[in-house]
């Protein structure tokens, strides 16, 4: 089977090959950061459009990195500094951008949808960078990727992916891939952070972390999103890491070798504790390493299918 979509909007609508064809190239691209010179020719020529109407550190940068190691020319435009300001809309930003011959947009939006959206007016390929409360597939793509590397697989790994599953896109791109590659899935949280009938999505739930440790070979930690909190809804800072926080106890606790992931940004001491951050059976900065070789993976394959 060979890669032919002209865009990446989430995980959901892949099938299990296709996330296995992105996983294989980005393996095939890791080698490349490990060279003295981590360049290839490969998108010599294109012109990648990095287009973000939320802040970002990782994301951005990880994709700017992955296009100019794939030699493609890179354009960052942020929404604050844009004609949005003036009331552009994302479609017009879009075409306008296509028409002065960029080859890929990257999006980021606060709209669950608006990658999918703009893709459906576009002639070149879209890459959704995070939308809204929907999707963050490449996030999820180096997650997985990060934790085959370590585990020699995923069919038949348990993963619990524990925190603001309400409004964690990372969580849902996450559950998408995991389940459709034989992961089986827990989702652990406070009630008022589990979305509605979660379940659909092939998950089982709790509200008991230590139970969900016991059963798991992996840990997705993700971050409160307090900054959403607008109706003091969430639970305390320190009583959610009293009851969920992932600190060195709790893992001893399992007595086994359970492999620590975040998507960062962390607050350490609220989701987890700088000791299991910075420790041996954390891959967090492997996360960050490993995002290039995914989005160089994502970026070369949706410009070759475009070309098809």
């Amino acid at each position: 089977m060979k890669w032919q979509k002209k865009d990446l909007l989430g995980l959901r609508d892949l099938k299990k090959e296709e996330i296995k064809i992105l996983l294989e190239t980005a393996a095939s691209f890791k080698e490349v950061t490990t060279r003295q010179i981590k360049k290839v020719p490969a998108l010599r020529g294109k012109t990648i459009v990095n287009l973000f109407y939320e802040p970002s550190t990782r994301t951005r940068v990880s994709f700017e990195v992955a296009a100019k190691r794939l030699s493609a020319d890179v354009i960052n435009i942020a929404a604050e500094y844009s004609s949005v300001r003036k009331n552009e809309t994302l479609n017009d930003t879009g075409r306008n951008i296509e028409a002065l011959k960029a080859d890929l947009i990257v999006v980021r939006h606060n709209a669950a949808g608006a990658a999918a959206m703009l893709s459906r007016h576009l002639n070149i390929g879209v890459v959704n960078a995070g939308d809204g409360w929907h999707e963050h597939p490449t996030q999820a793509l180096l997650d997985i990727f990060t934790l085959a590397e370590k585990k020699g697989k995923i069919e038949g790994l348990t993963v619990t992916i524990v925190g603001d599953i309400a409004h964690s896109r990372v969580a849902r791109s996450n559950i998408w891939g995991l389940t459709k590659l034989g992961a089986k899935v827990i989702v652990c949280a406070p009630s008022m952070l589990i979305p509605n009938k979660i379940e659909k999505m092939g998950v089982s739930v709790t509200s008991n972390i230590d139970k969900a440790l016991s059963k798991s070979d992996a840990v997705n930690v993700l971050r409160m999103q307090f900054e959403r909190d607008q109706i003091s809804a969430f639970p305390k800072r320190l009583n959610y890491f009293k009851n969920y926080g992932i600190n060195q106890e709790r893992i001893e606790k399992t007595n086994k070798d359970i492999v620590i992931m975040h998507p960062g940004p962390i607050n350490r001491g609220i989701e987890i504790s700088s000791e299991v951050a910075d420790g041996l059976n954390s891959v967090i900065l492997d996360q960050v390493t490993n995002g290039i070789a995914v989005r160089m993976a994502v970026l070369y394959l949706i410009s070759g299918a475009r070309e098809k």
